[in-house]
Formats: C-alpha cells, sequence, structure tokens
C-alpha cells in the first residue's frame, strides 16, 4: 500500500508531458507536473508548497506569504469542457472569475467595501493549438473601524488590503484547470515577470487515469 501511494507521488512530480520532456525550465525555477489529474507549470524554486491548503496544489513566496500561486481543477461531474471557449468570450470568463474571487472573498462584517475590477482579458492559441484565456482583476477591501457608527463620518473606511490576481484558464480531459497568481498590487510589478513564465509554462495533457481519460469529448450539459 505505501508503494503504491509513493507511486502516485512520484507521478505528480516526475512525470513530464511528452512535448516538454526534454524542455529545461528557465533558471530559478522548477517543474511541477502531475500526471495523475493531467497538467503541469513552471513555478519558482524558491517558493513553498503549501499542503492542506484544499487546492490542487499549492505554492508561496516565502518571503512573501501574499504572493502564490495555486490550481483548481473542475470535477468532471459538474459540467464538461470540450474548450475554454465554452466559458464564452474572454470578457465573459473574466466576469465570470471576478464574481467568483468576490464571492470567495465575501464577509459578514459591518462596514466592509470592496471594489473590483477587470485589468484585462485576451484570448491566447499556443503553438500546438490549444486556446487559454488570460484574465487579470484587481479587488481591494476596505473597513470601518468603528463598525457601529450611526453614520457615514462615523465610520470611516481605511484600506485593508489591494491585491492583483491573475489566471490561466486551459481545458483538457473534459475538465477546466486554473491556475490563478495573486500578489499584493504594491508589489504586482516587481512579480509580473515570474508570473509570466508561470502563466506560459501552463499546459494540460492527457490525464493517465482512466477515471479521468473516460471523460474526454463530453460537451456541457451531457
Amino acid at each position: 500500500m505505501r508503494a503504491a501511494l509513493s507511486a502516485v507521488a512520484l507521478a505528480r512530480v516526475a512525470i513530464a508531458t511528452p512535448a516538454r520532456a526534454f524542455e529545461r525550465p528557465p533558471i530559478g525555477f522548477a517543474r511541477y507536473t502531475d500526471a495523475i489529474d493531467g497538467y503541469g507549470f513552471d513555478r519558482p524554486s524558491a517558493w513553498v508548497e503549501v499542503r492542506g491548503s484544499g487546492n490542487d496544489v499549492f505554492f508561496r513566496d516565502a518571503s512573501e506569504v501574499e504572493t502564490n500561486a495555486f490550481v483548481a481543477v473542475s470535477s468532471p461531474s459538474s459540467s464538461a469542457y470540450e474548450s475554454v471557449e465554452d466559458l464564452g468570450t474572454a470578457e465573459d470568463a473574466a466576469k465570470r472569475v471576478l464574481e467568483q474571487y468576490v464571492g470567495e472573498l465575501m464577509s459578514t462584517r459591518l462596514g466592509v467595501r470592496r471594489e473590483k475590477e477587470i485589468l484585462n482579458a485576451r484570448r491566447r492559441t499556443k503553438s500546438d493549438g490549444k486556446v487559454y484565456y488570460d484574465v487579470e482583476v484587481r479587488i481591494s477591501s476596505y473597513s470601518a473601524r468603528n463598525q457601529y457608527g450611526l453614520t457615514a463620518e462615523d465610520r470611516p473606511q481605511t484600506l485593508e488590503w489591494d491585491r492583483t490576481l491573475r489566471s490561466a484558464l486551459g481545458t483538457e480531459n473534459g475538465k477546466l484547470y486554473e491556475l490563478r497568481l495573486q500578489s499584493p498590487t504594491a508589489s504586482y510589478e516587481k512579480n509580473s515577470k515570474i508570473f509570466d513564465v508561470m502563466v506560459d509554462s501552463f499546459r494540460q495533457f492527457e490525464a493517465d487515469t482512466p477515471s479521468v481519460s473516460s471523460y474526454i469529448g463530453l460537451r456541457i450539459g451531457q
């Protein structure tokens, strides 16, 4: 049993996709490949993996914990994706992603206000013909120190946090894959080149497990 579990763990990190088997990641990056779920990307070698985050995989910049990346993979039992264009246009996907982020960050505290905006949404086609959507959004949170003030003047709001988030969306195996990157807006420009490498390297491939591969070709609504 332990040997079988070890084999699964090795499959997630050690098996390269056929198209990238002989490519080396850029200096300062290490390749992460998950042959079980069928995706891979290059991540900074210095970033640490966070276990138990609830995501498929989660990496964090140890020197700035709010700068991180994770991958989310949709369940094949929810909707089956033949192409990322099943989401609509890149702008449609950006709106959907932004609302999802805001919902995840929802707060029940009084006096909290969130500002949100879509910074960029584009369709990208890789050399292998696969289509990806790249989405960039910004969310800021303001809160009132005196939540129970009777008037707006009694509840002045101050900035709690300001984040810029970037997502690369792709499909394979009937699933939707999202690589989400985020950092404080103040340091986003500094991290943008790192994020460029990660997004450009993100790709999906046919998964090794029959339970996943059997969903290939299904359409939304089936």
